[in-house]
């Protein structure tokens, strides 16, 4: 998949994570009242999510490597991609119904301490445990990722997605809750547009018809990574 679809599936991706992960973002704790200090603890808290993304990315990403060598990778892009389509067909929200709160309960405990440290170490690992929470449009990414044919480009995949959320989520902790509610209910019909495009671009990769960047021959790409693989 190409990096681009990544970044703008994050970026529109973020009007859903200004009502999701807003709040968190809001409760952030100040670690200093100089400006340029607080900055830099916001964007240590989003450099945290990424990094999360990141290595998400390269674990679905070897996950597709080990479908590249199966022969197997096109079925897969065709599979997620379909899965995709029909779930914004039958429910647009399905993609954003997950609620993080059932699963917030687990990471509970390193959570509550961490946003009562003041430290910067603790904005960054806020921001690790924060990529774990469960987001409908974080598994459309992973599923993207999982088309990758290396655990290097499913990682470069994820963190282009988690740079695409930056802007919104480092607005929200610099203007507060006006920007989350007025963005998020004008432009959130944006999303199951982005996601749409995600799901047909899954599907046409699928079907490799040859076309560069979009639709490759993904047999070419398979015995690539079998001759990559034998020779390590």
């Amino acid at each position: 998949m190409a990096i681009w679809t990544a970044f703008l599936l994050g970026l529109v991706g973020s009007l859903h994570c200004a009502g999701m992960c807003g709040p968190l973002a809001l409760a952030l704790p100040v670690n200093s009242p100089v400006f340029a200090r607080f900055l830099g603890g916001r964007l240590l808290y989003n450099l945290g999510r990424i990094t999360t993304y990141a290595a998400l990315g390269g674990v679905f990403g070897l996950l597709g490597q080990s479908f590249v060598v199966m022969g197997v990778q096109r079925w897969v892009s065709l599979a997620v991609g379909i899965v995709i389509l029909v779930s914004l067909i039958l429910s647009p929200r399905f993609f954003s119904g997950v609620q993080p709160a059932r699963f917030i309960n687990l990471i509970k405990l390193p959570f509550l301490k961490l946003m009562h440290n003041r430290g910067m170490g603790a904005l960054f690992g806020i921001g690790l445990l924060n990529g774990l929470l469960p987001c409908g449009l974080v598994y459309a990414a992973c599923a993207a990722a999982m088309t990758s044919d290396t655990l290097l480009h499913g990682s470069e995949y994820m963190l282009a997605f988690g740079l695409g959320t930056i802007p919104m989520m480092l607005a929200i902790t610099l203007m507060g809750q006006r920007l989350q509610f007025i963005l998020r209910y004008k432009l959130q019909r944006l999303i199951p547009i982005s996601l749409a495009i995600i799901g047909a671009l899954l599907v046409l990769r699928g079907m490799a018809l040859g076309i560069p960047h979009f639709s490759p021959k993904l047999s070419v790409q398979a015995d690539a990574v079998r001759q990559c693989c034998q020779g390590q």
